[in-house]
C-alpha cells in the first residue's frame, strides 16, 4: 500500500523535507555538470544546446513545489522532467549523474509500480549514454548503474513497507486508546448509576418505607387514639422533609443533612434518632441503640456510609426479619470504627444471598459495595432461624482525623 502525504503518493512520500534536499543536490549537480561540458567542448555550437537543456531542467525541476500535487499534475512533471534529462544524457554523458536524485524524486512522487519503470528506463538511458564513450562494450557500465537502481529501489520499498506498517500499529494504538477512553466512560457512568441507585436505596427509599409504615400506623389508631395517631402523621412529614433534603445532597454527593455539622457526637446522635423514628410506630420490634467508645469526628464520606448503612439494616431488620428486638451498637476504638446491626429474626442464607437471591439483596449488596469503595469491609452472618448481624468498619487513623479538622 503506497503512501500518501498531501496528494503525494510515491515510497519516499513519508520523509520529512526530503524535497528540498533533492532539489539542491540536482542545481549542483547540474552547475557541475555543465562547466565540465564546456571545459571539454568549449564553446562550441551545440554547447548552446546543452546549456540551454541544463537550464530547462532546472526550471521544470523547480516547479514541482507550485504544482497540484493530486491528479495528473504529478504524472506529468515526471514525464517532463525525465525526458529533459533523457536528451542531456544522450547528448553529455556527463549528466548521467543527475540520475540519482532525480530517481529519488520520482520515487517519491509517483507509485511505486510507474516508479520501478521510469528507474529502469533511467538505468538503461545510462548504460547506453556511458557505453558511447567508451571503447567497446564495458558490463560494469550495464550491470553496475542496474545493480544500484535495483538495491536503491527495493531498499525504499522495504522503507515503504516498515513505514505503513508502523502507521498501521499506530492507527491500531489510536483506536485502542478510542475504545479505552470510551470504555472507561462507559464504567464511570455504570458506577454513578450504581452510586445513585445504591444511595436512593439506602436513604430516600428507606424513609419512603418508614413514611409508610407510619401512615399506616396512624390510619390504625385514628379512631381509638387520634393523639397517637396525630404524632404518627408529624413524624412522617418530618421524616418527609428529610427525604427531601437527602434527595438533594445524594445528587450532590453530600453527607446526610443529619450529619451537617460534623462533630464528634453528629453521627451517633443521627444513629440515634434514626433508632427512634423506626421505633416510633409501636407496631414493630423493640429497638435499641448503644455507643461504645468515645466518640470523634470522622470524614463525613465515612460518617455518610455508615449512617445509610445502619438506615439500611434497621429497615431490613423491621420490614423483613420479623424480629422481636434490634439492637444497634456503634464503637469507637483507637483505629477503627464499627457499626453492628443485630436482630433475633428469622435469618436468611447468607450463600443464597451472595448469588443473588432476590430477598434482601439489594440492600445488603449496596452496603458491602460503599464500604469497599470507602476502604472499609461489610459482613453478613446470618442462617434460617437464627436471626442476623450485619458489622461495617472502617479504619480510622490520625491522618483521618487531619482529614476531618483540616
Amino acid at each position: 500500500m503506497e503512501q500518501e502525504i498531501n496528494g503525494m503518493r510515491g515510497i519516499l512520500a513519508p520523509v520529512a523535507r526530503f524535497d528540498r534536499w533533492l532539489h539542491a543536490v540536482l542545481l549542483v549537480l547540474l552547475v557541475v555538470c555543465a562547466a565540465r561540458y564546456v571545459e571539454r567542448h568549449g564553446l562550441a555550437p551545440e554547447t548552446a544546446a546543452v546549456l540551454a537543456g541544463a537550464a530547462a531542467l532546472a526550471v521544470v525541476a523547480s516547479l514541482r513545489p507550485v504544482l497540484p500535487r493530486r491528479g495528473a499534475w504529478p504524472t506529468i512533471w515526471v514525464v517532463g522532467v525525465v525526458v529533459l534529462w533523457m536528451a542531456l544524457t544522450l547528448a553529455a554523458p556527463s549528466f548521467a549523474w543527475c540520475a540519482v536524485p532525480l530517481a529519488f524524486a520520482v520515487l517519491r512522487v509517483i507509485p511505486f509500480g510507474p516508479a520501478v519503470a521510469v528507474v529502469v528506463v533511467m538505468t538503461v538511458v545510462v548504460s547506453v549514454a556511458w557505453s558511447r564513450i567508451d571503447d567497446g562494450i564495458d558490463p560494469t557500465v550495464i550491470v553496475g548503474p542496474a545493480g544500484i537502481a535495483i538495491a536503491t529501489v527495493i531498499a525504499y520499498r522495504a522503507l515503504e513497507r516498515e513505514s505503513a506498517e508502523r502507521q498501521r500499529l499506530l492507527d491500531e494504538l489510536t483506536d485502542a486508546q478510542d475504545e479505552l477512553a470510551e470504555a472507561q466512560h462507559r464504567a464511570g457512568a455504570l458506577a454513578e448509576r450504581t452510586r445513585l441507585s445504591r444511595e436512593i436505596h439506602d436513604s430516600v427509599g428507606q424513609q419512603l418505607s418508614s413514611i409508610n409504615l407510619l401512615l399506616q400506623a396512624a390510619e390504625q389508631d385514628w379512631r381509638a387514639r387520634p393523639d397517637s395517631a396525630r404524632e404518627h402523621v408529624r413524624t412522617a412529614a418530618a421524616t418527609a422533609r428529610e427525604g427531601l433534603d437527602e434527595v438533594r445532597r445524594v445528587v450532590r454527593d453530600l453527607a446526610p443533612a443529619a450529619l451537617e455539622d460534623g462533630s464528634a457526637d453528629a453521627l451517633p446522635d443521627a444513629i440515634d434518632r434514626l433508632v427512634t423514628d423506626a421505633s416510633a410506630t409501636g407496631a414493630g420490634p423493640v429497638l435499641a441503640f448503644h455507643r461504645h467508645g468515645a466518640a470523634r469526628a470522622v470524614p463525613a464520606p465515612i460518617a455518610g456510609a455508615l449512617l445509610r448503612s445502619a438506615r439500611g439494616a434497621v429497615a431490613n431488620a423491621v420490614e423483613h426479619a420479623h424480629a422481636r428486638r434490634v439492637v444497634v451498637s456503634l464503637t469507637y476504638q483507637p483505629d477503627e470504627i464499627r457499626l453492628d446491626v443485630r436482630d433475633d429474626g428469622v435469618g436468611f442464607d447468607v450463600a443464597s444471598n451472595r448469588r443473588g437471591a432476590a430477598d434482601r439483596g439489594h440492600g445488603l449488596r449496596g452496603l458491602r459495595e460503599r464500604a469497599e469503595e470507602l476502604g472499609g469491609r461489610a459482613e453478613i452472618e446470618s442462617a434460617p432461624g437464627e436471626g442476623t448481624t450485619v458489622s461495617v468498619s472502617f479504619p480510622l487513623s490520625s491522618s483521618t482525623e487531619e482529614q476531618v479538622t483540616s
